[in-house]
Formats: structure tokens, sequence, C-alpha cells
């Protein structure tokens, strides 16, 4: 009974948080009349056009495109700086160790929008303004801070009685980092990479400015510009469809890695 309030607050939270979700999805398979008339019915008679509609005349399928190969290669460069980043100070004493670390934890709680103004001019100046390669560079360096962050204290966490036995076989400090302690610290990295995918996926502020190209919108630009247009058009369900569309690769990849979430966090936590 104790416990009963926190838990009534859980639920409250949950159903506020999901049943948006619920009437977006529920709204995709419904006609602009229904919609309109009968929010909160169920379908009648599911229009499975409204995906189809949204996927190829609202362009739906571009975006999605685009911000697969925008966030895929920022993820793969976050996590390749990150974890090699937090190793180094995690592992290595060297004079400005905990220097380095603190500018890297102080860029977390530096607003984005202060630096747009620059960061506009620089990605300009590199001729990468409204590119793939502008958008991943910027995605990496808004992402790699967390990921130094929260990998640091998992790489304290791991036996260095692991690594000095790679040493004393004769692997170099490179293969120690791949083949030993990379592995070891599968957890963290699952857990920090699913972390830094849901921030990229739904970053709208950076490619708003720094990629002004509607060809290469990704997939929150594409839905900003489908609902101001579709509010003209009176084309809700086709705008619902979108939203569901970007929104299912947010929920696959939690439901499917929200152990592996749980696990890195309590594994880096306690050593």
């Amino acid at each position: 009974m104790r416990r009963f309030p926190v838990h009534l607050a859980m639920l409250l939270w949950g159903v506020v948080t999901a049943l948006p979700l619920l009437w977006a999805v529920v709204s995709s398979f419904k006609t602009d009349n229904a919609i309109l008339n009968d929010p909160w019915s169920l379908p009648t008679d599911p229009q499975w056009g409204n995906w189809g509609r949204a996927w190829t005349e609202a362009s739906i399928g571009r975006y999605f495109l685009n911000s697969l190969i925008v966030v895929g290669g920022g993820l793969l460069l976050t996590m390749l700086l990150g974890s090699l980043v937090a190793y180094a100070l995690a592992r290595y004493e060297f004079r400005g160790n905990r220097l380095i670390y603190y500018v890297f934890v102080a860029a977390m709680f530096f607003p984005v929008f202060l630096a747009l103004v620059p960061l506009f001019f620089v990605v300009q100046q590199l001729g990468l303004l409204g590119t793939y390669q502008g958008l991943i560079l910027v995605y990496a360096a808004y992402a790699v801070p967390f990921t130094v962050f929260f990998l640091h204290a998992f790489f304290k966490t791991l036996p260095t009685e692991v690594a000095e036995a790679a040493f004393l076989d004769g692997c170099s400090h490179g293969a120690v980092f791949f083949r030993v302690m990379l592995p070891m610290a599968r957890p963290g990295l699952v857990a920090v990479g699913i972390f830094n995918f849901l921030g990229l996926w739904n970053q709208y502020l950076l490619p708003l400015v720094l990629n002004p190209d509607p060809d290469r919108y990704v997939l929150a630009q594409g839905l900003a510009a489908l609902s101001v247009s579709q509010g003209y058009r009176s084309d809700w369900s086709g705008l619902f469809a979108g939203l569901t569309i970007a929104m299912l690769p947010v929920l696959i990849a939690y439901v499917a890695f929200q152990r592996h979430i749980r696990a890195g966090m309590t594994a880096g936590a306690v050593k």
C-alpha cells in the first residue's frame, strides 16, 4: 500500500504517453471523414491505402531512406569515436585525462541552439551544407559527449587482468581494444547505441538549419513539411500514416533491445 501512489502515478504516466501513439496508429487506418467526425472510434474498414499514399505521394519513403543514411552513418561514427575516447580516458593515466573527460561532460550541458549560427557557417565553408556527410559529422559531434560519458564508467568496471593477459600474449593496444575489451563492453555499447539512435532519429533542429535541400530532407523535416501541406489539403489520414511510419523504427528498436538497455545501465553502475 505504501508503494500504491508510485504505481498509480506510473500507470497514469504510461496512459498519457501511450494514448496519443495509439490514437495516431488507429487514425492512420481511417478516412478523413471518420477522423474529423468520430476521432475516438475504431476503423470499421481499415484504409491500408493511406500508408501507400504517404510512402509514395507524400515522399515519406525518400525521407525515410535519407534518415537511415544519416542516422546510420552518424551512429557508426559516434560509436567508434566515443568508444575509443572513453576507453582511453578510462584505462590510461596521462596528464590532462580528467580535464578532457570533464570537457566532454560539460559539452552535454551546452544548448545546441546556441551553436547553430557558427555551426552553420563552419559547415557551409567546408562545402558540406545540405549533404549527407555534413549531417553525419554534425550528428556524431552532437552524440559523442554522451557516448563518452556513458562508456567511461562502463570501461572502468571491466577487469584489468584480462587486458594484462592479452598484452602478455603479444596483443597490441589496438588489438586489446577491438578483440578483448570491446566485446566485453557489448551490453554498454548496445545501451548507449539505442539511446543515440533514439536521439538522432528524432533530431529536428540540426537538419532544419544544416539541410536546406528538400531532396535530402530527413524524416523529421519531411513530416513537418507534410504537416503544413496536408493541413491545407485536409489529407489527415495520410499525415497520420506518415507519423506512424516515423514512429515504427523507434518503437521496434526500444522493444527489441529494452533488456539490453537495462542490462547495460546496471552493469555500468555496479563494479
